[in-house]
């Protein structure tokens, strides 16, 4: 799996990574969202990285996926930001135009 990360996206993770020091998980929202096949592809930063996260090639951020999370993710990822949200697209389709900075942390 590989995301690419735009110079906006990636400006914008760093000035929330403040101490340099999170790594960054693909993950799958299903928090209040009912059942765990309707969930939501998100971001987020985490500290602690457990046995079940698999990298994800990207040259920016050390990030990763959980095994359970990643057949919800396509092989070939982008992460954008613009107009104040981040934007997980993959080549054929957006899986998450809205993510707000906030809910990173």
């Amino acid at each position: 799996m590989e995301l690419t990360i735009t110079e906006e996206a990636a400006a914008k993770l760093q000035s929330l990574d403040d101490d340099r020091k999170q790594n960054l998980l693909l993950w799958y929202e299903t928090e209040g969202l009912g059942c765990p096949v309707n969930g939501l592809p998100t971001i987020r930063f985490v500290e602690k990285i457990e046995p079940t996260y698999k990298r994800v090639d990207n040259p920016i951020f050390p990030t990763f996926v959980d095994e359970k999370d990643q057949f919800h993710f396509e092989e070939r990822l982008t992460l954008d930001f613009a107009n104040g949200k981040f934007r997980l697209s993959s080549p054929s389709k957006i899986l998450n135009a809205f993510i707000s900075p906030s809910s990173i942390k």
